[in-house]
């Protein structure tokens, strides 16, 4: 497809600009979702919600995602990654404002349940037309993608925080993330490529998962299971099992993300220098070592060492497999990825209550010490996102 291609009237852009509307998406998607996170406190205090209401009404956002997704991927099938991406992205922004205003705790689950959908459907579309721009351009960027989400949830975390503390209220705050974000998505949308330049398959409906897309599926899983239990678990491990002060306890996730954020960064230098097998293998086997580390060691050192090892090891993984998952053949881009994402998403959800459900039966050391084989497994299996793409 050459540049005199008209679309709307205008030339068709080329994937150089595609690729920074694409990372002004994700770095929304990521800075708006990161906007809420540190007001939802506040708005348990406001409802007056105890621990278990208001964790109900957080499973709405993981229940919202796990419908959308499938269902996003035969949209994109249909009608392109481009006005699935503009669409949901358009949606995304004035909704993360919403859920601070819920009156009351069905209001509150109903909006959340929304909020995930939304962000569900843009994850996936944005994914695929990443894919899309990753194609187009001949070389792999799919980690900077990624790299730009946390970054953009560092932002947003970081400037939310410092909004609350000069007493901006949570409405008026959220209000200025999603006027922001409507702005960036604006400005991005007439660099974006058109339907014409995804490649995939027939435009299913939906598909369960088989091939080469489940067994990415499946790494995906191990992956994000890691991920999710790093998340709720790495200051519970430092604080209860370690005895560290509540501060170093903190540092935990932060070295974590920093780690990640960081590896995303400078991925798609490491996936053209090793090569997206050899980085699985790599990435998972430091993840696992790392962790491994840490639990024998049993030392607040130690572990924020193998917390770090853990963020940098993941950084790259999910990166690597939607990508593959978007060019295994005979499958469109959008429901291969909308499948290995699922997938993924089910895993970062059954992480953390697993490893809750194995520490009262047993210690949280040894709970978190299964991550470890999963993670092994992952690094075992490299050559799956080769073999991805001769579906």
């Amino acid at each position: 497809m050459n540049a005199s291609l008209v679309l709307e009237g205008r030339a068709e852009p080329s994937p150089s600009a595609a690729r920074v509307g694409v990372s002004a998406i994700f770095f929304i998607n990521g800075f708006a979702f990161a906007s809420w996170v540190p007001h939802i406190p506040t708005v348990q205090a406001r409802l007056g919600l105890s621990a278990s209401q208001l964790g109900l009404a957080l499973l709405g956002v993981a229940v919202g995602a796990l419908v959308a997704m499938p269902v996003t991927g035969a949209l994109v099938a249909r009608w392109g990654s481009r006005a699935v991406t503009l669409v949901s992205s358009l949606l995304f922004c004035p909704m993360v404002a919403l859920p601070v205003r819920a009156p009351s705790l069905v209001w509150l689950s109903l909006l959340l349940v929304a909020f995930g959908a939304i962000n569900g459907a843009m994850d996936v579309a944005m994914n695929a037309h990443a894919v899309t721009v990753e194609r187009k351009l001949g070389r792999t960027i799919m980690s900077s993608f990624h790299g730009l989400f946390s970054l953009g949830g560092l932002t947003g975390s970081g400037a939310a925080m410092l909004l609350i503390s000069l007493g901006l209220s949570p409405e008026l705050h959220m209000a200025c993330a999603g006027a922001l974000g409507l702005l960036v998505v604006l400005a991005s949308a007439r660099t974006l490529l058109p339907p014409s330049a995804d490649e995939g398959g027939s435009a299913h409906t939906f598909a369960l998962p088989r091939g080469p897309v489940l067994w990415l599926g499946l790494l995906s899983f191990f992956v994000l299971m890691a991920e999710g239990a790093m998340a709720d678990w790495s200051a519970v491990y430092l604080r209860n099992s370690l005895n560290s002060a509540a501060g170093l306890a903190g540092a935990g996730y932060a070295v974590f993300s920093l780690a990640m954020s960081t590896g995303r960064l400078t991925g798609d230098r490491l996936v053209t220098a090793l090569g997206p097998e050899r980085l699985v293998r790599v990435g998972a086997a430091l993840a696992a070592g790392g962790l491994g580390g840490a639990l024998l060691l049993h030392h607040p050192v130690a572990a924020l060492i193998g917390f770090g090892c853990v963020g940098l090891g993941l950084s790259n993984l999910v990166p690597v497999l939607f990508s593959a998952a978007g060019r295994v053949r005979g499958s469109s881009a959008g429901v291969a990825i909308a499948a290995v994402s699922t997938t993924g998403y089910g895993g970062f959800l059954v992480g953390p209550p697993l490893v809750g459900f194995l520490a009262d039966h047993t210690s949280l050391s040894g709970a978190l010490a299964m991550l470890v084989p999963a993670l092994v497994l992952v690094a075992a299996n490299g050559r799956l996102v080769r073999s991805g793409q001769e579906g």
